[in-house]
């Protein structure tokens, strides 16, 4: 049990308050800073670790103050879980600070080493106080910590760093400055001397040289986004380009494509490798990944598959081609790909794939999987592929796709699906091919929780006009 002291007089209170008056006020500017810090990764929606270990070390840190006011002790005189919370606070206050630094850029592997040993350290007295009480060895093996950490971060300092000399100039001067009236607070306490508490004042210093820094490297990081999100705009208008015009008027084919992109460029790829009122050669590919490198390829593909002009009527020979000069060219990312070459004259289809999901085909009502498939692009220079023939009907429709598309996930896990695919190709049987594409397209991004491929698809209506 904790003995209650007596209720204090008029004239004591006053004095307790004249004591605490500063440190109260500046633990208030403290917490506010640390509420500004925090604000500001909110406001804009951009997670920002600088920013965030500064507002917890603040926050933390004036909480803290005001926790060792009199005047608040005062009102929770007696009460043991007051104790331990504020002395949890004594070890938890460093612990963003140390993260603060690291993620600015200046500790380097030995002293990193070190000062997370110490976070641990930290961690087990947190654990032990809340579990048994304050305990003087504790705040002893704590200051001893706090200094040594100190020492560590001033020798590292004076040494020099290798991130950004301007940044860390400016943290320097307020690191020595808060160092100077930590020792001598922490050494207070270790001696059990009485003097007046100065270490807020260094605090104020230091907080406002890690806030230019944090504040610096946050605009920085944006104006450096800003240049990014502008190339990938250039990137974006130049992959764009290499995609096809709509497919020319024709009195037997009807084509409508439609890609969606994941990010702002991306890996998918279709083509008119030829296109008139007899012949239709439609073209889709898929690169594996992502974003630039998988937009880079398909411009690869793009110019691949020009170079097989020659070979459109024979599928199997326009991907063994392609795949010729594909390998050894793409850092060891592969292309899944469908041709498809359709004769108004012959009313014959011809289809090989590299990998690809299965073309489908729509006639009289029912969905057919056109399947023959080779190893993907790139991968293997012996690969070798084969075509399918099939013969072609007069209100035939074909669709090519991604696997964007079937593998497209709602929020349970729950892929999209061929089935489901295929049930929307007869559904949307009566819509023109760009209705039908609009309509295809719509129900996959309905259905999926986020969009985490892109999506392409190809519809080719044959009129059998000829």
């Amino acid at each position: 049990m904790y003995a209650i002291a007596p209720t204090p007089t008029a004239d004591q209170l006053l004095q307790m308050f004249h004591r605490d008056a500063p440190g109260l006020f500046i633990g208030a500017v403290i917490v506010s800073a640390g509420l500004i810090a925090a604000a500001f990764p909110a406001i804009r929606r951009k997670p920002d670790p600088l920013l965030l270990y500064l507002a917890l070390f603040a926050i933390l840190y004036g909480m803290r103050m005001w926790m060792q006011a009199s005047l608040v002790q005062l009102t929770m005189q007696g009460s043991l879980f007051f104790l331990k919370l504020r002395s949890v606070f004594d070890y938890l206050v460093l612990v963003p600070a140390f993260l603060f630094f690291n993620a600015a850029g200046f500790l380097q592997r030995g002293l990193k080493t070190a000062i997370y040993l110490g976070v641990i350290v930290l961690g087990w007295l947190f654990l032990a106080t809340l579990i048994f009480g304050p305990r003087a060895i504790y705040y002893q093996i704590s200051n001893v910590l706090v200094i040594g950490g100190l020492v560590g971060l001033v020798v590292r300092s004076i040494r020099g760093s290798s991130a950004n000399p301007r940044d860390f100039a400016v943290v320097r001067r307020g690191l020595l400055i808060f160092a100077a009236f930590a020792f001598w607070q922490n050494i207070q306490s270790v001696l059990g001397l009485g003097y007046r508490t100065v270490e807020p004042i260094g605090f104020m210093v230091l907080l406002g040289s890690l806030g230019y820094v944090a504040a610096r490297q946050t605009l920085e990081r944006d104006r450096e986004l800003g240049e990014i999100q502008k190339e990938l705009e250039v990137a974006k208008r130049i992959q764009l380009s290499i995609l096809p015009d709509a497919f020319p008027s024709s009195a037997n084919f009807r084509v409508a494509a439609r890609y969606v992109p994941m990010t702002s460029v991306a890996g998918d790829f279709y083509d008119f490798i030829v296109a008139n009122d007899q012949q239709a050669g439609l073209l889709i590919a898929d690169v594996s990944g992502h974003g630039v490198p998988a937009a880079l390829i398909a411009s690869m593909v793009k110019l691949a598959a020009t170079s097989q002009r020659e070979n459109a009527a024979d599928p199997s020979r326009l991907l063994a081609g392609m795949n010729a000069s594909l390998c050894g060219n793409t850092q060891n990312q592969f292309v899944t790909a469908a041709y498809v070459h359709l004769d108004s004259v012959s009313r014959k289809m011809l289809y090989s794939a590299a990998g690809h999901p299965p073309m489908l085909l729509l006639r009289d009502g029912k969905v057919l999987e056109i399947i023959e498939n080779g190893l993907m692009l790139a991968a293997f220079d012996f690969a070798a592929y084969t075509t399918v023939a099939h013969p072609l009907e007069a209100g035939d429709r074909v669709l090519l796709y991604t696997d964007g598309l079937i593998e497209a996930a709602n929020a349970k896990g729950d892929f999209f699906g061929q089935e489901a695919l295929s049930a929307l190709l007869r559904q949307t049987s009566d819509l023109l091919p760009s209705d039908a594409s609009d309509h295809i397209i719509s129900a996959v991004q309905k259905w999926s929780a986020s969009q985490d491929d892109d999506l392409t698809i190809l519809i080719c209506d044959y009129a059998g006009n000829a």
